[in-house]
């Protein structure tokens, strides 16, 4: 007996069943009514995250839980073990590392903070008369003045990024050694020597760092500023489905016109007649085509 129509077609329909399952499986279902983000201690402490985070729950219909809250070495475990959605925090080698080991997705830039150069009030290099980073520090070399290299893996790449700029060569006057323990006491290291350095301005502002008196002597260079990543779940994090929509979907905001606007909003949000800021600023707009 031949075999019937229907019989000779089942195996057919079978297998395009489960191609159909597995296509309609690997789209993103909707994302749920909650996301929990892991953010470096800086976004909270001068105020804007939570200002941003508002603002995304009213734009994204999501409900955003802050679960970790603190430096880098400690929200980085609490996105790895799955204790958080998405992770806001700076592009560094810790980033990329995550992204090799599939934990995250390739990053997002969102935002980016500011470094400044402190140093003592009598200035004596002239710092606060300098047109940007660069400048100052050719000012530093020229005086022969102290400059200390703080260790933190940010401030460390901004000072190479000026040095190369300025076109000068530091002495060994501008390469001395941090020696504060514990690191957040390099103003007070820098102030033994009556040492320039170039530290985070929400830190200092903040109260992070123990200040004898050193005062911002030049701020607002854009070739001082670090960026922030927003890191959505890769594929060996633990996350299901439905919490890495919802991580998605927040980041697509941060990153988005309406996200940014959100930003500069959550800025003025959060200033005081104290500390004015900005804090966290919006990613640079490309300049527009002259055609």
């Amino acid at each position: 007996m031949k075999p019937r129509p229907v019989l000779r077609l089942l195996p057919l329909a079978l297998w395009l069943s489960g191609w159909a399952g597995v296509a309609l499986g690997e789209q993103a279902p909707a994302p749920t009514g909650e996301v929990r983000v892991a953010v470096v201690g800086g976004l909270t402490l001068c105020g804007v995250w939570p200002q941003l985070a508002r603002r995304a729950e009213a734009a994204t219909g999501l409900h955003i839980d802050t679960v970790a809250n603190a430096p880098k070495q400690q929200v980085l475990p609490r996105f790895e073990h799955g204790e958080a959605d998405l992770l806001l925090i700076h592009g560094s080698d810790e980033t990329f590392d995550l992204l090799a080991r599939g934990l995250v997705a390739p990053p997002r830039a969102w935002a980016q903070n500011q470094h400044i150069i402190a140093g003592p009030p009598d200035d004596p290099a002239g710092v606060r008369q300098a047109s940007d980073g660069a400048d100052a520090l050719r000012r530093i070399a020229a005086a022969d003045a102290p400059l200390m290299g703080f260790r933190d893996p940010g401030s460390f790449a901004i000072v190479q990024r000026l040095w190369r700029a300025s076109g000068v060569r530091p002495g060994a006057r501008q390469q001395l050694p941090d020696n504060a323990w514990p690191p957040q006491r390099v103003l007070e290291a820098a102030a033994r020597q009556r040492a320039y350095v170039v530290v985070g301005h929400i830190p200092l502002v903040f109260g992070r760092m123990p200040n004898p008196g050193y005062q911002v002597l030049l701020a607002d260079d854009p070739a001082m500023r670090r960026t922030y990543v927003a890191l959505e779940p890769g594929p060996a994090h633990p996350a299901d489905a439905v919490r890495r929509a919802a991580a998605h979907r927040l980041a697509d905001y941060l990153v988005s016109p309406d996200g940014q606007a959100g930003l500069v909003a959550a800025n003025q949000a959060a200033a005081t007649p104290q500390r004015p800021g900005p804090w966290i600023f919006p990613l640079p707009q490309p300049a527009p085509d002259p055609d």
